[in-house]
């Protein structure tokens, strides 16, 4: 399991200024990152991790976003056309990602894991400031600033807003009266 230990070391090779952060208290969840530092959720980046199946069955999808706007199953499934989308098991999890559930860091994801990043993340983040996320560990957090994090991040941006359901207004078309 990857830990603050490898994610300081990994960041040194590249010459990255960041902080390992010793927590108040254990986590069980970067949900509670804002509460337990005493910061906006919007400067707490998260990664959930979906069970996206299809017609090829089921793989492991990861969603970087901030804790405050997380994503929802049904607009990651829209994005695959997919049969079913449900948050992934803490195995899976594990599994995938070599993180403890929980406390997945957006940063040495296996290459192999399909990841997205929420375009609200993006969007939302001021580069210069600093953002917060899980080490894997329950006792510590990694904090830099954002555009060290979203420079860093293998991922491909995607809108993730809930795709709106169109009424039968929105469905029908107009009557000719010709």
């Amino acid at each position: 399991m990857k830990d603050a230990l490898a994610i300081h070391r990994w960041l040194l090779a590249h010459q990255i200024h960041h902080e390992i952060v010793r927590l108040p208290r254990a986590l069980t969840s970067s949900q509670e990152l804002p509460e337990v530092l005493g910061i906006g959720a919007g400067t707490c980046v998260s990664v959930r991790v979906f069970e996206v199946s299809s017609e090829d069955g089921r793989d492991p999808v990861a969603v970087v976003g901030t804790v405050d706007t997380p994503p929802k199953a049904k607009a990651v499934g829209a994005l695959f056309r997919a049969r079913r989308v449900v948050p992934a098991s803490a195995f899976v999890v594990n599994s995938a990602t070599d993180y403890a559930d929980g406390l997945v860091c957006p940063l040495l994801l296996p290459e192999q894991l399909t990841t997205l990043i929420d375009q609200r993340l993006i969007d939302g983040l001021d580069p210069d400031e600093p953002v917060v996320t899980a080490t894997g560990e329950r006792s510590t957090a990694l904090r830099l600033r954002a555009f060290h994090l979203l420079d860093l991040m293998a991922g491909k941006p995607v809108d993730l807003t809930t795709p709106r359901r169109r009424g039968l207004a929105g469905v029908a078309s107009p009557m000719s009266t010709a």
